[in-house]
């Protein structure tokens, strides 16, 4: 039976959203010299030059006695958060050929950049963070649950923002400048640059609202034992994510034409 175009796919469109995998593995990363290797040299890049630069400035980093580790463990979760975001809010208008196709329905583009980016930038946290501890003494106990929820709720953020996106950018196009001003602090409101703990009490209440902060927190205690992220909170970031990923939802399916034709 052939899915309706618009509704929630049934299991038949696995194959759809495979089909559309594969196309993206090979027209993202399979024409560019080095291909895959640029998703790992790329934070690796951005890793080193905060590492750096933040040594020369101050004599240690807010936890543990490596800044590779530190900055590592706030930037990677961002990264992941903040790479799926602008993948999803493309996918529609990247896969529009495809479209085409009466088999392959908006959320087929959706999941599939989503599975896609998602295993990709968890394969990237793995090899980075493998490499740092080999190479350097970070003398770190790694607790695993916090990282995987951490990493989790960044993922979960990165759908349900990436959706949201996706919608307002295709029925208000001037939505796309107007998010990206707004997003210009969030290396720094997310924590990437310091932990929660450091930060004046009133800057502490501002940027509490942001869930993002809540993952990196997250990730960070995963490796520092002696760090405890009591301020983070999981059932408000489980909240946040499926808020606004049922709004995408709903919002797409009504509207996935609509932002297709602009």
């Amino acid at each position: 039976m052939t899915p309706i175009r618009g509704e929630l796919p049934p299991l038949t469109s696995t194959r759809s959203i495979l089909a559309l995998v594969l196309r993206e593995m090979s027209s993202t990363y399979g024409r560019s010299p080095g291909g895959y290797i640029w998703a790992v040299v790329q934070p690796i890049g951005m890793i080193l030059i905060l590492a750096l630069g933040f040594s020369l400035l101050i004599r240690a980093p807010s936890l543990g006695t490596s800044f590779l580790l530190f900055y590592a463990t706030g930037y990677l979760p961002f990264d992941l958060y903040n790479h799926l975001v602008k993948k999803i809010l493309a996918a529609l208008t990247y896969s529009r050929a495809m479209l085409a196709y009466p088999r392959v329905i908006w959320l087929d583009a959706i999941l599939a950049r989503f599975f896609l980016n998602t295993l990709t930038q968890l394969t990237v946290f793995c090899i980075v963070i493998t490499g740092i501890l080999m190479f350097d003494n970070t003398r770190t106990i790694i607790t695993v649950q916090p990282i995987l929820l951490g990493l989790a709720i960044a993922a979960g953020l990165g759908l349900g923002v990436g959706m949201m996106n996706c919608l307002l950018i295709g029925l208000f196009p001037v939505w796309k400048i107007i998010w990206g001003i707004l997003t210009r602090p969030m290396l720094i409101a997310s924590g990437v640059l310091f932990i929660y703990e450091d930060l004046p009490p009133f800057v502490q209440d501002i940027l509490w609202w942001n869930p993002v902060l809540h993952a990196t927190g997250l990730v960070r205690q995963g490796f520092y034992p002696t760090y405890n992220a009591s301020y983070v909170s999981v059932p408000y970031c489980l909240l946040v994510s499926m808020l606004l990923t049922a709004m995408g939802l709903l919002f797409l399916r009504a509207y996935n034409r609509k932002t297709l034709s602009r």
